[in-house]
């Protein structure tokens, strides 16, 4: 068996989705990264090849196994780290998501407005996953600890932006893209910071979880772009949360009905 042809076989088990390989010509050795952990081992193909020569398939296999056995302890590893040191953000969600796992079990939950809940979410680098009553066990933590760690974490998340101008109204975009830019309207140190940049009225709006919107309103026309642009990003997000904006008050979030304001201000034109 010459090299690419075991490479070949490796990949019948070791699909090139879950794994990348490199592979080295003049070492003969190939290092293989497992995409999830995020972690390489080097495999000298000499000694396989020497091996399939008198075990077949059987050596493959055991190659296959021992492959899999290490990176499945890496990762063990890896959430290990993640329990003992956990980082944990908020993450808002429309109501009408589950609040409960597939399995049944209930996630760590508060409320936030009559549109959104606040979850709760362990990051694990790539991804991350939202924290139930199982989870909480193996953080060792209380429902309070998630809650406080995960402010504080908050925190700690860049706040830069974008700003746009229309019509005499100012719009400021965070989107880090870094699975928590709706999670930023619970920054009170953010929201503090953003009210005394507001020369007119401050709106809030979260219609998905890669973007928060923060507008100074001036006028009439701010709040028709406002209600488009919410609607807009709603409907384009991955995981849409609400398409209503809300007014920004003493820390308080009121809902807008911008058609309805609208509609009552002709009637009493």
């Amino acid at each position: 068996m010459k090299p690419l042809q075991l490479i070949a076989q490796l990949k019948t088990s070791l699909l090139e989705e879950d794994y990348t390989y490199s592979y080295n010509r003049e070492t003969n050795i190939l290092k293989l990264t497992h995409k999830r952990v995020n972690r390489t081992i080097e495999l000298s193909l000499g000694p396989v090849i020497a091996k399939y020569g008198q075990k077949k398939e059987k050596a493959i296999e055991e190659v296959v196994y021992m492959i899999h056995e290490t990176f499945d302890a890496m990762e063990k590893e890896q959430q290990t780290e993640r329990y003992l040191n956990p980082t944990i953000y908020p993450v808002i969600r429309a109501t009408s998501f589950p609040t409960k796992s597939k399995q049944g079990v209930p996630f760590i939950t508060r409320p936030h407005t009559a549109e959104t809940r606040i979850f709760y979410a362990l990051d694990l680098g790539s991804t991350y996953r939202l924290v139930d009553q199982d989870l909480l066990g193996k953080l060792q933590m209380t429902e309070q600890e998630v809650t406080e760690s995960a402010l504080f974490q908050l925190r700690n998340l860049p706040t830069a932006y974008k700003v746009d101008e229309v019509a005499g109204n100012k719009y400021y975009f965070f989107n880090a893209n870094d699975g928590y830019d709706a999670s930023r309207i619970l920054n009170d140190r953010l929201m503090k910071e953003m009210q005394d940049k507001v020369e007119g009225e401050m709106t809030l709006a979260v219609p998905h979880q890669d973007v928060l919107i923060i507008g100074d309103i001036r006028n009439d026309a701010g709040y028709d772009i406002l209600a488009q642009m919410t609607m807009h990003f709603f409907t384009v997000g991955i995981v849409p949360i609400t398409s209503l904006s809300f007014l920004y008050e003493e820390s308080e979030l009121e809902p807008i009905f911008i058609l309805g304001k609208h509609a009552n201000q002709k009637e009493n034109n």
